[in-house]
């Protein structure tokens, strides 16, 4: 049991959520404080397919990504409640041998000409974090909407902050290696498809990705490193429509209904879990850095963060 009485965790998307949860049902009060609401965060736009996609340090990810695919597994047993299920799909050009130990770990995984087929967690966000939140209240604790300008503010009322602040993190620590990596997403109606597919170029910032999810095809997408802007960009859109009919040729004319833009909160170093003392004595946990793959390691990360709290 965790023997600190008070715990603020500083930042309300999955990764935020996700500790929270993890430390009050240690025992801990825990308070979230948000700038925004958890539908208004880069996590409420995420694709949310699990996958180690663009993070870093290497060798933590997988433990971290397998702890989280366990809870991820477990959840999928009430999708409408908890927004989890498991879809088929295929990763395009993936072969095992590119990938970590953790992938041996995949159950029912098998290569294919194509790529690999493998039946995996995808999560609707609004509903994920939305089942989020009411776990932390049924577990003692809140959700707060409160900007903070830096972690000393948190630790006046709190002898512990957890900072999972994601790209806030660039000015409240400050860490100038953190930094926005830009994912523009089409929505639009599914045409009949089931199953997820993806194929990446690390050396592009052009993806090609689509995911059924309850009442729409997520089509994506872009990872353009050092691109804060919010909008959706017309003449980007009609590239990642065009290259995920590429795929499926029904996607081309299926009604759009939105657009979304996400800015990824990267981090040159990697993840960056670990604790300090505050000018005032109290202790300061990070859990930030996570890049694109916020969702796939969140559990690990909130498990690890949790560690180093008390």
């Amino acid at each position: 049991m965790i023997v600190v009485t008070d715990v603020i965790v500083v930042g309300g998307g999955v990764i935020g959520l996700t500790t929270a949860v993890t430390l009050a049902e240690r025992g801990a009060r825990v308070r979230v404080w948000s700038r925004d609401p958890a539908g208004a965060t880069t996590s409420a736009v995420a694709g949310a397919l699990w996958w180690p996609y663009r993070i870093e340090p290497a060798e933590r990810v997988g433990a971290w990504s397998l702890a989280t695919l366990a809870v991820y597994e477990r959840l999928a047993a009430a999708p409408e409640e908890t927004g989890v299920r498991l879809v088929p799909g295929l990763h395009g050009g993936e072969r095992f041998a590119a990938l970590g130990a953790w992938a041996a770990e995949l159950r029912g995984a098998v290569e294919v000409p194509e790529g690999l087929r493998v039946t995996l967690p995808l999560l609707d966000m609004p509903v994920h974090l939305a089942w989020l939140e009411r776990r932390l209240t049924a577990a003692g604790g809140a959700v707060e909407r409160r900007a903070v300008a830096g972690f000393d503010e948190a630790a006046e009322v709190s002898p512990v902050v957890v900072n999972c602040t994601g790209l806030g993190a660039a000015g409240l620590v400050p860490d100038a290696g953190v930094r926005p990596v830009r994912g523009q997403l089409v929505l639009v109606e599914n045409p009949g498809i089931d199953e997820w597919f993806t194929r990446a170029d690390l050396g592009s910032a052009a993806t090609t990705y689509f995911f059924p999810q309850p009442g729409r095809l997520v089509l994506g997408g872009t990872a353009e490193a050092d691109d804060p802007r919010p909008e959706p960009d017309p003449g980007t859109a009609r590239e990642i429509v065009a290259r995920c009919a590429g795929v499926r040729p029904e996607i081309a004319g299926a009604r759009v209904l939105g657009h979304r833009v996400g800015l990824r909160p990267a981090r040159e170093a990697g993840v960056r879990i670990e604790a300090e003392r505050l000018r005032h004595g109290g202790r300061l946990v990070h859990n930030y850095g996570h890049g694109g793959a916020g969702v796939t390691v969140a559990w690990g990360c909130a498990r690890a963060a949790a560690a180093l709290v008390g």
